[in-house]
């Protein structure tokens, strides 16, 4: 009978191991999602021997709010509850340091981030996590050039096409695909690989692998082919690298718990000021999201 039981568990146990997900987002209307989102990037240039590193970090919390549900997507409203971003060069030094919440009538920046606060956009998210639209980025981009104070049309206008490039719909859109776009079309088992893309000042080829699942989370880690170009008035830069991702997912709602993503590009860059000399450039980064509250779901850590 021992003998039965063991055998029983064991093949109950590959039944379970084998059988096919359908990973996807399950959201309810009205759920409401925070996520407190950290980010490090290190550029790093070198010329003649002689480095310049200039470190960007951001951090900032995030509400999802879903305020419909539909056969195949859903319209979720996202805010930005909060952001502080910090940006140091070992040249010049401290080159930005803005709270979003503290607003510094003296400070022009101050008052362009504090203008994005708990200001909604809302995006159309399929199942699989894909965003397929964002609406209302635009109108954000037109708050936050107004915040700045700027009076004359010539300068409103370029602060609007510098702001478009990180909050336009298309930028928001291209940017949270990271965060959001990691579920498969078809139903999958442990050990099973997908793929998808996206695209952007940073697009990423990405494999995906279902490593394990339970009734209550699955965790998928991801490996990518990154290319990262980005063209301004007065720079450009093209690297390729990879990426490293490892999340934890909600079984019940598909809403990340917990996600990492590490990456490493290199490539040059070129300076306006410095004709068409290529300066070799690396890039490292990580992003941490981190879900710190659900209203339809408890969060065990």
């Amino acid at each position: 009978m021992r003998n039965f039981l063991g055998i029983l568990f064991i093949v109950l146990s590959s039944t379970v191991s084998l059988a096919q997900t359908q990973l996807e987002y399950k959201l309810k209307k009205n759920a409401v999602f925070t996520v407190k989102q950290n980010a490090k990037q290190i550029i790093t240039q070198e010329l003649d021997g002689a480095s310049h590193i200039l470190t960007n970090k951001i951090d900032g919390v995030l509400e999802f709010k879903v305020l419909e549900v539909r056969d195949t997507t859903y319209q979720i409203a996202l805010k930005f509850k909060d952001l502080n971003l910090n940006m140091t060069s070992s040249i010049q030094g401290e080159l930005m340091d803005v709270h979003a919440q503290e607003v510094n009538k003296n400070d022009m920046q101050s008052q362009i981030f504090n203008s994005l606060l708990n200001r909604p956009v809302n995006i159309i998210l399929a199942k699989t996590g894909d965003i397929l639209e964002v609406k209302g980025g635009d109108s954000l981009v037109v708050k936050m050039a107004e915040a700045s104070g700027l009076e004359d049309e010539f300068s409103l206008n370029m602060m609007k096409k510098s702001l478009q490039k990180e909050f336009g719909s298309e930028a928001l859109s291209n940017s949270y695909k990271q965060m959001t776009f990691i579920y498969p079309s078809k139903k999958v088992k442990v050990a099973d690989t997908w793929k998808n893309q996206y695209s952007g000042k940073l697009q990423a080829d990405n494999t995906w692998t279902l490593k394990a699942i339970t009734a209550d989370t699955a965790n998928i880690t991801g490996s990518a082919k990154v290319t990262i170009n980005v063209t301004e008035a007065a720079t450009t830069m093209k690297l390729a690298g990879t990426q490293k991702t490892n999340i934890t997912t909600s079984a019940i709602t598909g809403f990340i718990r917990k996600m990492t993503v590490e990456g490493v590009s290199k490539g040059s860059s070129t300076m306006t000021q410095m004709g068409d000399q290529e300066i070799p450039t690396t890039i490292e980064s990580s992003i941490t999201y981190e879900l710190l509250t659900n209203l339809n779901e408890p969060i065990n850590n």
